[in-house]
């Protein structure tokens, strides 16, 4: 599937973006595919600053599994989970540069995260190197079954009739499904109340059961769901071009010029080697056409990235200054 990488855009128009645990029943093994010599000779930690389950955690263990089996070392999966991924992250920015510790980064610990919480320690374009975007994660809109919705003008205009107490769930005030929620409601010119959870799981929960009614989340987090008909998709939030779900609508059709997709891409602190670096954006490449993982990726919605090291970096950098500005248009206070 084709990667819309947009350039810098105008946010009234578009708005872009969302104990070790081993990967499978173990540690991953593989034959030996590097010369002899070669980085790695010993497992990988891939620290993952998000919970098992989670879409962050979904695809990187998909794409993990299968760089372990290229590199020819284990990929060992270590979940990190606290304060929206800034406690994976800050662990992620101290670990030695020997290339042995990497991050699966998310646009929400990486391009969010710094803009609400002023404690934080870790600079995001100063104290990581951008090895290779992975993916992009469009949001999927979901609504309860019971709702007399089918797409998105039906769910604005079904708020309506609410007088604005219709529900948006969030995984978390911050968090990227309340900043994508807040983008599509101003999009849209239409209001919900938003009520935020403690993480992703617990209000998409809180759709399928009835106690919110909408929620603009990770596809990974939902499409489970989707299938099992417990919730109904409504859109996705790549461009229209774009075909991550096959037939779905994308939101942009509706509202044009929305788009408010995640990422989750590979990283490490800063001042691993070269070497090393390109070692694991060439593994990326490969793993990236693996058909295990394409077929993974399509079943989650998930788009393979093609950016690596300085284009990865400037794509984050765009996606801060847009997350910037929805958290101002919010009026979400850092704490």
């Amino acid at each position: 599937m084709p990667e819309p990488i947009p350039p810098s855009r105008p946010f009234h128009a578009t708005v872009s973006r969302r104990g070790f645990i081993a990967l499978g029943a173990g540690l991953v093994a593989a034959p030996h595919v590097l010369a002899q010599g070669a980085y790695p000779q010993r497992p990988v930690r891939m620290i993952v600053p998000n919970a098992p389950g989670s879409s962050v955690d979904t695809i990187g263990r998909v794409y993990g599994a299968e760089l372990g089996r290229i590199l020819g070392q284990a990929v060992v999966l270590d979940n990190r989970v606290g304060a929206a991924g800034a406690i994976g992250v800050e662990l992620a920015r101290q670990a030695v540069t020997d290339g042995y510790t990497m991050l699966i980064g998310s646009s929400s610990a990486i391009a969010v995260a710094p803009l609400l919480q002023t404690a934080l320690k870790y600079q995001p374009l100063a104290d990581f190197d951008y090895v290779a975007l992975v993916a992009q994660l469009p949001n999927v809109l979901v609504c309860n079954p019971s709702l007399p919705v089918n797409s998105l003008r039906e769910l604005i205009a079904y708020t309506a009739t609410k007088g604005g107490n219709s529900r948006m769930a969030s995984a978390g005030v911050g968090s990227s499904s309340h900043l994508a929620g807040l983008a599509l409601q101003s999009a849209g010119n239409f209001k919900s109340l938003h009520v935020p959870y403690k993480g992703g799981a617990q209000g998409v929960a809180s759709v399928v059961s009835g106690e919110t009614d909408w929620v603009l989340t990770p596809a990974p987090a939902a499409m489970g769901l989707v299938s099992s008909k417990r919730l109904r998709l409504l859109g996705h939030s790549m461009p229209p071009t774009a075909k991550p779900l096959g037939s779905t609508p994308s939101l942009g059709s509706e509202l044009p010029g929305f788009e408010f997709s995640g990422w989750i891409g590979l990283m490490v602190p800063r001042g691993v080697s070269a070497s090393v670096q390109g070692a694991l954006a060439k593994a990326t490449d490969s793993a990236l056409q693996s058909p295990e993982v394409l077929k993974a990726f399509d079943s989650n919605g998930a788009v393979p990235g093609t950016l690596r090291g300085e284009a990865f970096r400037k794509y984050v950098a765009r996606d801060i200054e847009v997350n910037r500005k929805v958290v101002a248009m919010g009026g979400i206070k850092a704490e």
